[in-house]
């Protein structure tokens, strides 16, 4: 048989307990006035459960959240000055990669269509000029896009210990690609004085078409960084998708010259294709490209961007646990 245990309290641990009962609760009082004293800012919440504090992603249709990324702008530009040098170190050329790629893709289809003998341009359009304004918006997208999609499966131990916006990652990751497509520019300048073509006023739009260039990157790249998260085989289906992309976009043609005009609308559902024709044009300062499929074409850029920002800030909520 079991004794019976029997458990008795004195007047001293009754006192013991109750003041230990008082200090808990103190404690727990001067936390919450600790909490109330320095409110949260509205770029996160912050929510008190049995002592622990958690950060909650802001709510609400709040796609980019552009006032909460400029304040973590230091660590944007942290991020991608280090990408820069992880990029270049221990190279034997440097940056002169950024030129040797384009230059080697110009050349490669300036050759392959000559002894074809048809290049596909409009008639006295230089294609080694053609040819490169389709090239250089196309690596900055394609460079870009794939930095970005793998950029938060890169960064997943930063990501799963400090709170900061997710959107970080996949901007600071374009910073090579936009230093490439700087240094590659200055191929498009030296064949547009060696072919001897009169500088336009349409040559001042070549920079909002290049940061179309870049939007649209970032537009792909927020819904396949946040896919990547997690679906690992998105990795694999970027650089198979860039590859295609790269022929179904008038990258080493004109669509002038190469589509018929029965599949133009169609075919300007590619919003790259409102991008490089655009660039093209105010490169080359030629007729303008139609109005009705470059709209479509931006139309769906934007479409594309305000997607991948909602679906981005979807799943942006539970990253931490689910990378």
């Amino acid at each position: 048989m079991h004794k019976a245990l029997d458990i008795t309290v004195s007047r001293d641990d009754e006192g013991t307990i109750e003041d230990s009962a008082e200090t808990k609760s103190s404690m727990v009082a001067s936390s919450d006035e600790t909490l109330d004293a320095s409110p949260p800012s509205d770029d996160s919440k912050i929510a008190d459960v049995e002592g622990l504090v958690y950060f909650t992603p802001p709510s609400g249709w709040r796609l980019l959240g552009l006032q909460e990324l400029w304040n973590y702008r230091e660590l944007i530009w942290t991020l991608a000055a280090r990408d820069l040098q992880v990029r270049y170190r221990q190279t034997a050329v440097g940056v002169i990669w950024a030129l040797l790629q384009p230059l080697a893709m110009m050349t490669i289809f300036t050759v392959m269509f000559r002894l074809m003998g048809r290049e596909p341009v409009e008639e006295g359009v230089p294609y080694v000029v053609a040819v490169l304004c389709g090239l250089l918006p196309w690596q900055l997208f394609a460079s870009t896009l794939s930095s970005a999609s793998g950029s938060l499966v890169a960064h997943q131990n930063l990501i799963t210990k400090v709170y900061f916006p997710r959107a970080v990652l996949p901007i600071a990751s374009m910073a090579g690609g936009v230093v490439d497509f700087a240094i590659g520019f200055s191929l498009l300048v030296l064949a547009i004085a060696w072919y001897g073509i009169t500088p336009s006023w349409t040559m001042l739009l070549i920079p909002a078409f290049s940061l179309l260039a870049l939007i649209a990157a970032l537009a792909a790249g927020f819904w396949l960084s946040a896919l990547n998260a997690i679906y690992r085989d998105i990795g694999y289906v970027v650089p198979f998708v860039l590859q295609v992309g790269f022929f179904v976009s008038p990258v080493v043609y004109e669509t002038d010259a190469l589509i018929p005009p029965s599949y133009r609308l169609v075919y300007s559902l590619n919003p790259m294709v409102g991008v490089i024709d655009g660039l093209r044009w105010a490169a080359l300062g030629h007729a303008p490209p139609a109005v009705l499929p470059m709209l479509i074409s931006l139309g769906c850029l934007t479409l594309v961007l305000l997607g991948g920002l909602a679906y981005f800030r979807q799943v942006e909520r539970h990253l931490a646990d689910r990378i």
